[in-house]
């Protein structure tokens, strides 16, 4: 039995035809979410490391997503997005049985990091594999037309997963449990994403696009999409600031709420792009990039200043709500370099942008922590995103 036959996949509202895809990215994106808050401060308070490894043990996620971008477009153009997806969703369940195992060790501190850091890598491979796969999947099902429509909706669910994921694994994670509450966090993100494996089988695939010639190498690819991967590249600093280190500053300040200030950042993104999407059409990525770089700048020097726990979630809120069209704006002009036949590998290698400043970011402003405090981290963090802003107005004024 195959649920979405070809033909249905091609009739109803182009939304319609989107949502049944992105649930597998949803899932996988709750995945990410439900650990996000409760990782750096086990790492950190619970097994008793210092800063820099508790923003590694987030970052790896990133860095494992990076290294695996290229197989998963490559996967997509060559074998289907379908294949993809089912075994990025695998991927992803044998990370969250290893981040139980973490929780169920904690005890035994280099056994528990050690399964922590496998946990993190096969997640990121998971992430790339789903999140490339169900992009390919539903530009399969609804055209290369609404690309803009796709990714933006892949973003919804990204985020969204996240603000959902987060505040479930903090109270979860503060369960009375005997093996801590990392346990039960791992068996939910196993759970959740078996499920997507299970359904994802019933699916009709769509077929990769026919190559019209020899496919381009990863590195002629990447070389293409450079100039907007590095607008990506200083706008996701900011992101990566908020998933590594925002539970960390809340912990130094004794502050409550850092999941929720994680949910806002999310709720924030969501309704951006549900709101604003369609301006890239209307005003082109590059217009609508220097806007959004602008306002995540703003909340990130807003968390800069910011001595209450309302002000940083307003930080975070901002920096979310700027954050959220970077990728989809750069990312239609990005994909628009390269023909179809490449279009997944196009995507892979403009993702690495986000995996390497992400993944990088984690340890690098953990060492700004440790070496010029909080208020540094974030001042750090505005900088690159208005050279982000800089990269833009160039490339606004370069012939296309």
């Amino acid at each position: 039995m195959r649920i979405m036959t070809g033909q249905q996949a091609s009739s109803g509202s182009p939304t319609r035809r989107i949502l049944p895809v992105v649930l597998f990215n949803l899932l996988c994106y709750i995945d990410i979410g439900l650990p996000m808050a409760v990782i750096p401060v086990f790492v950190h308070q619970v097994l008793g490391y210092n800063t820099v490894l508790a923003g590694l043990a987030v970052s790896l996620q990133y860095l494992a997503t990076f290294a695996s971008r290229a197989s998963a477009g490559r996967r997509a153009d060559r074998h289907g997005a379908k294949p993809t997806v089912v075994a990025g969703l695998a991927i992803c369940t044998l990370s969250g049985v290893a981040l139980m195992l973490s929780g169920i060790m904690l005890h035994f501190a280099a056994l528990s990091i050690g399964l922590l850091i496998i946990s993190r890598i096969l997640l990121g491979i998971g992430e790339s594999w789903t999140a490339t796969g169900a992009i390919m999947w539903n530009i399969g099902r609804v055209g290369a037309a609404r690309t803009a429509q796709v990714i933006s909706w892949n973003g919804v669910t990204s985020y969204g997963g996240i603000a959902l994921g987060a505040p479930v694994g903090q109270l979860l994670a503060g369960l009375p449990l005997p093996y801590g509450g990392l346990t039960v966090v791992g068996l939910l993100s196993a759970g959740l994403t078996l499920f997507g494996f299970v359904l994802a089988r019933q699916y009709a695939p769509v077929p990769p696009v026919a190559a019209k010639g020899p496919p381009m190498s990863f590195g002629a690819v990447f070389m293409r999409v450079l100039p907007h991967g590095a607008v990506l590249a200083c706008g996701s600093v900011g992101f990566g600031t908020i998933s590594a280190c925002l539970a960390l500053f809340y912990a130094h300040n004794n502050w409550n709420g850092a999941a929720m200030a994680l949910a806002g950042f999310g709720v924030s993104f969501m309704l951006m792009r549900f709101i604003f999407a369609r301006q890239i059409d209307r005003y082109g990525g590059l217009v609508v990039a220097l806007v959004s770089l602008l306002v995540e700048t703003l909340g990130l020097l807003v968390l800069w200043r910011c001595t209450t726990v309302a002000g940083a979630a307003l930080g975070a809120a901002l920096t979310g709500a700027g954050f959220s069209l970077v990728f989809p704006a750069m990312g239609v002009l990005a994909v628009a370099r390269v023909g179809p036949e490449n279009r997944g590998a196009a995507l892979g290698a403009f993702s690495v942008f986000l995996d390497i400043a992400v993944g990088l970011s984690g340890p690098l402003l953990g060492l700004v922590i440790q070496t010029m405090g909080y208020g540094a981290l974030f001042v750090v963090s505005a900088l690159f995103t208005l050279a982000g802003v800089g990269v833009t107005i160039v490339l606004k004024f370069l012939p296309r």
